[in-house]
């Protein structure tokens, strides 16, 4: 999240619960069947018009009138959310726990991070057993690890002061890598010292060990992707970097650059290395670029496609765009093929990535022709919360209990996923 200004609190609180309501009570409590996305027609015309996206259909929401929310994490029934710099006088300290076995999101309690401005990431392992948060600003930056013993009253593990995390982690990815799980943090660079990617080994929790540390991105390294011991890199203007943890010759430890790629336009945010169950494919980059914004009212940045079928030169083939809003964070349902990409001001856009996504008519290929997912049909549904108020939504999470949106004006919302 790296926006530019931040204007006073649009939203009332009691407006947005009013609205809520009404809309639930119209659906009979919520309890709405999942949207049904339509196919593309069949068309004879030289040009195909692309079919009008659908809209996801909304369930419920948890209000947040007091802080901007930040990311959201969801595991089983229960959701966390975090809340990024100060609103109203409010700092950004504090992590929100969801009961979401009903289709109404109720908040149950709520952490407070030591001297945090923003707890941006929000992860749980995927044991169920760790939570980690990443804390900003200078000089109390650093991570946050609690045990989820209880996963609706977690208990500080540790909350990591000084170091080379002091000046801030922005984003802290958590995985596991040959049997042993690491936290990946994203540190802000300062006073001189540039950004670097720390990975902390987790196998104590309560005492998280330094094994690799490299500055890296310009001007910063923003986010990672970790998957089948593959570490995908976003270097912002750097673009994005493939390096071997463990699937070759390469370790955590000791990462071996396979190759990189400069996306267009740069700003690389955020990266999902994509898994095709149906094709076995594993070709395809989602690369998000966050452009300039403001809260509440405006964003810009698209998603890129990189072919990365040779890890050692992967390139660029599709992109997506929504005029006057740009993504932040996304999170794909790889089983039924659907990309969730948080679009702030845009709200959440749904994206049909199944099968091939680098081969488009003339027609359908931007001027310096890359694909145009929107022209292909991919797009394929959004979503804005309910009662037509404002949003601007940081982050999305599928998983096995639903869609969930974390939207830093308005709270938590909950929505039916796309399906096929």
């Amino acid at each position: 999240m790296r926006l530019l200004s931040l204007p006073p609190t649009p939203v009332v609180p009691t407006l947005i619960a009013t609205v809520a309501a009404i809309v639930l009570s119209a659906c009979g409590g919520g309890e709405s069947a999942p949207t049904q996305v339509t196919k593309p027609a069949d068309t004879t015309a030289t040009v195909p018009v692309p079919p009008t996206p659908g809209v996801l259909t909304h369930i419920g929401q948890g209000a947040v009138p007091e802080r901007y929310t930040a990311e959201v994490w969801v595991r089983g029934t229960t959701a966390y959310t975090t809340s990024w710099g100060t609103r109203a006088g409010t700092r950004g300290n504090a992590v929100k726990i969801w009961d979401v076995s009903a289709n109404q999101p109720r908040l149950v309690d709520s952490v407070i991070v030591a001297n945090a401005t923003t707890t941006g990431d929000v992860q749980v392992s995927d044991d169920g057993s760790l939570m980690v948060v990443a804390i900003e600003s200078n000089p109390n930056g650093g991570v946050a690890i609690y045990s989820m013993a209880n996963p609706r009253a977690p208990q500080l593990l540790v909350r990591t002061t000084g170091g080379e995390l002091q000046n801030g982690v922005h984003t802290a990815e958590v995985a596991r890598v040959n049997g042993v799980l690491y936290a990946f943090c994203a540190v802000n660079q300062a006073n001189g010292v540039a950004s670097r990617l720390v990975v902390l080994d987790l196998s104590t929790p309560s005492a998280p060990r330094t094994v690799w540390s490299q500055a890296m991105g310009s001007p910063f390294v923003h986010d990672v992707s970790v998957r089948d011991g593959l570490l995908f890199t976003a270097e912002w203007n750097n673009g994005v970097g493939i390096w071997d943890i463990g699937a070759q010759s390469g370790t955590v430890a000791a990462p071996r650059l396979l190759g990189r790629v400069r996306t267009v336009g740069g700003q690389a945010h955020n990266v999902w290395w994509l898994h095709d169950p149906g094709t076995q494919s594993k070709k395809y980059l989602l690369v998000g670029q966050e452009g300039p914004g403001a809260i509440g009212s405006s964003s810009a940045g698209d998603v890129h496609v990189v072919d990365i079928s040779t890890l050692t030169a992967p390139v660029e083939v599709a992109v997506y765009s929504v005029t006057g809003a740009g993504t932040h964070n996304f999170s794909v349902d790889e089983a039924q093929g659907f990309a969730y990409a948080a679009y702030y001001n845009g709200g959440v856009r749904v994206l049909d990535v199944r099968g091939d996504l680098s081969t488009c008519t003339a027609v359908q290929k931007t001027t310096d022709g890359r694909c145009d997912l929107a022209k292909m049909s991919r797009e394929r549904a959004s979503y804005a919360g309910a009662g037509g108020v404002p949003v601007f939504v940081w982050g999305v999470h599928w998983s096995a209990s639903g869609l969930f949106a974390s939207d830093m004006l308005n709270g938590l919302w909950r929505a039916a996923p796309a399906v096929r």
